[in-house]
C-alpha cells in the first residue's frame, strides 16, 4: 500500500505528466530501420540517452533509451547487469563503423538480464532516433492533456448541477473508466457511480479510506493499492469537506423531549471527515490529475459551516480556473470588477500550503485564493480591489493591472510574466501592464494581425523565451532566472529565433519591433 501526500482542497492540480513511450511504437516507425534481437518486447521509455562510456551508471535516472556503438565494450554481461541496476528500459546498439554487428555475448546478456536490445542501422543517427521518441512523447501529452482537459470541463460543469456530488462522481467514473465512491471515514457509502466493485474490492476501498481519514498528524491525504485478486487499482483521497453523525448528549429542540418529568437528550452532532475512493482497471499518467481536480471540486461541495456568498465565490472562482467562462461565474463572483489577479511565491523558495496561501490572501484583503498553482510552489489571488497590491513580507509578488472580469485569462497570464520578472530582477514586487502610450493608439485588431503575422515563425516557448529576455533587456543570466532554464539554453533560444525570424536582435529596432509585437499577446 502507498501513501503519499495529495493537494490540499484549495489547490488546483497540476497537469498531467508525460506518458511514457511504448518500446512497440518506436519499432513501429518504419524509417527508423530498428529491430529488436533480444530481451522482452515491452518496455516504456521516458527519455534517450547517449553514452559511449564504459560504465554509464552513474549518469543513468532510469527509463532511458540507451544507444551506443560499442567504442569501450569489453564486458558485456557487466555491461548490462549494471544499465538493468541503474533501471534502464532498452539498449539501441548501432553497428559499424566500431561493430561490423551487435556483439552475440552482447545478445545473450539482454536476455538473461531481460533486457530490450535493437539494433541500430548504420544509416539510422541517434539524433534521429531521439527525435522521433520526442516526437512521440509529445504527442503522447497532447492526448492526454485533451483527455485531462476534457474530464476538466466536464467536472466543472457536473459542479453547477442542482445535485453536484453526485454528477461530480458520475463525470468522474467515466472519465476514469471505473467506480467513483463518497465514503465516510468508517467505509459508509454516501454516493456512488460506475459499475460495482466486488465485496473484496469494496472492503479494500473502505480500509483505505479510513487510513486517509484518520485523525492524526502527519495521515497521508491519499494512499493507494491493487487489488491482489482482480489487478484493480485503488486509491483513496481525504477531503476537506465532511458531514455530521449524531452521538448522545445534547438535548432535544424547545418542545422535544420530555417524557414522564424527565429531561431527554437527543443525539449531538460529530464531525466525520469524507474521502473520495477509486477503483479502475488501468492508471494512466493524467489519472491522478484528475483524481485531484475532483478531490478540489467534492472537498468545496461539501465543506460544512460555510456562509452562501462565500461558498459561491469560492466556486466560482475554483469554475472560473478550470476553464468556465466568465459570464457563467460572473453573478457568483459579485462586481464585474475591475479585478486584480496576483502570482506569488515564498522569497525562501519553500512551497506554501493552504494555511500560509490563506494568510498572503488575508493580507491581500481577499479570500479568493489559489495555493499551489502552476509547478506547485505559487499561489494566486484573486482581488477585487481596484489598486495595485503592496508588498508582502517573506513573498515575492507580481500582479496584473486592475481588469474586468471576461479579460482575466489575459490578466492571470500577465500576472504570472510579472513573478517571473520580479524574480528575476529581485524586486518585491513587479507589475505586467497591457500596451499603453503610443502603443495603445494602434487599433487592437492590426495590432495583433501584424503580431501573428510577424512571430509566425516562432514557437510558443520561443516566443515566451523572446518576450521574457527583451522584458529583462537582453540579460541571459536573468532570463535563465525568470525561465528556470540553464543560461546557455535561452541563448541557443534567442540564437534559434533570430535565424528563424531572419533579423538582427542587437538592432535596437528591430527589438523595438519585436516587443511591440510580443505585447498584443
Amino acid at each position: 500500500m502507498d501513501e503519499s501526500s495529495m493537494p490540499s482542497p484549495s489547490v488546483t492540480a497540476p497537469g498531467p505528466p508525460t506518458p511514457p513511450v511504448p518500446l512497440a511504437a518506436l519499432l513501429a516507425r518504419e524509417e527508423l530501420g530498428l529491430r529488436r534481437i533480444a530481451g522482452p518486447a515491452d518496455a516504456d521509455l521516458l527519455w534517450v540517452h547517449t553514452s559511449e562510456m564504459a560504465d554509464p551508471y552513474p549518469y543513468l535516472l532510469g527509463g532511458e533509451l540507451l544507444l551506443s556503438a560499442g567504442v569501450l565494450l569489453t564486458d558485456p554481461d557487466r555491461y548490462v547487469a549494471r544499465l538493468v541496476e541503474a533501471g534502464a528500459a532498452a539498449l539501441g546498439f548501432g553497428v559499424r563503423p566500431v561493430h561490423e554487428s551487435v556483439p552475440e555475448a552482447l545478445v545473450e546478456a539482454c536476455d538473461r538480464h531481460g533486457l530490450p536490445l535493437l539494433e541500430v542501422p548504420p544509416e539510422t543517427p541517434f539524433t534521429t532516433i531521439a527525435r522521433a521518441v520526442w516526437r512521440l512523447m509529445a504527442e503522447a501529452r497532447h492526448r492526454e492533456l485533451r483527455r485531462v482537459t476534457r474530464a476538466q470541463q466536464a467536472l466543472a460543469t457536473a459542479a453547477a448541477r442542482p445535485d453536484p456530488v453526485p454528477a461530480v462522481l458520475h463525470q468522474l467514473a467515466a472519465h476514469l473508466d471505473g467506480r467513483a465512491l463518497l465514503l465516510t471515514a468508517t467505509g459508509e457509502e454516501l454516493h456512488t457511480a460506475g459499475r460495482g466493485p466486488s465485496p473484496e474490492t469494496a472492503a479494500a476501498l473502505a480500509r483505505l479510506a479510513g487510513l486517509v481519514t484518520r485523525d492524526r498528524p502527519g495521515a497521508p491525504a491519499s494512499a493507494t493499492d491493487t487489488d491482489a485478486a482482480g489487478g484493480t487499482h485503488l486509491s483513496a483521497y481525504a477531503l476537506g469537506g465532511e458531514i455530521h453523525t449524531p452521538t448522545r448528549g445534547d438535548r432535544h429542540p424547545q418542545g422535544q423531549g420530555q417524557a414522564r418529568g424527565k429531561r431527554v437528550t437527543a443525539p449531538r452532532p460529530q464531525a466525520e471527515r469524507l474521502a473520495l475512493a477509486l477503483a479502475t482497471r488501468r492508471r494512466e499518467p493524467g489519472d491522478h490529475t484528475v483524481a485531484g481536480i475532483a478531490v478540489v471540486l467534492l472537498s468545496l461541495l461539501t465543506a460544512p459551516h460555510r456562509g452562501t456568498a462565500a461558498a459561491d465565490r469560492s466556486a466560482a472562482l475554483v469554475r472560473l480556473l478550470l476553464g468556465a467562462s466568465p459570464s457563467e461565474v460572473a453573478p457568483l463572483l459579485g462586481p464585474e470588477g475591475p479585478w486584480t489577479v496576483v502570482h506569488a511565491r515564498c522569497t525562501d523558495g519553500t512551497r506554501a500550503d493552504a494555511l500560509t496561501a490563506g494568510a498572503l490572501g488575508a493580507s491581500l484583503g481577499s479570500t479568493l485564493v489559489d495555493a499551489g498553482y502552476g509547478d506547485g510552489d505559487a499561489v494566486r489571488v484573486l482581488l477585487q480591489e481596484p489598486h495595485a497590491p503592496a508588498p508582502q513580507p517573506g513573498w515575492t509578488l507580481g500582479a496584473a493591472t486592475p481588469t474586468p472580469l471576461p479579460a482575466l485569462p489575459t490578466a492571470d497570464l500577465r500576472a504570472a510574466r510579472a513573478l517571473a520578472h520580479a524574480e528575476a530582477t529581485r524586486t518585491p514586487l513587479a507589475t505586467e501592464t497591457p500596451a499603453t502610450g503610443l502603443a495603445s493608439l494602434i487599433p487592437p485588431d492590426r495590432a495583433a494581425a501584424h503580431a501573428r503575422t510577424l512571430l509566425a515563425p516562432l514557437t510558443p516557448p520561443l516566443a515566451e523565451t523572446l518576450r521574457c529576455w527583451l522584458s529583462l533587456h537582453g540579460s541571459w543570466d536573468r532570463t535563465a532566472v525568470a525561465l528556470a532554464v540553464h543560461r546557455n539554453t535561452v541563448r541557443q533560444r534567442i540564437g534559434r529565433c533570430a535565424e528563424l525570424l531572419g533579423t538582427d536582435l542587437d538592432d535596437m529596432d528591430v527589438r523595438t519591433e519585436l516587443w511591440f509585437a510580443l505585447r498584443q499577446e
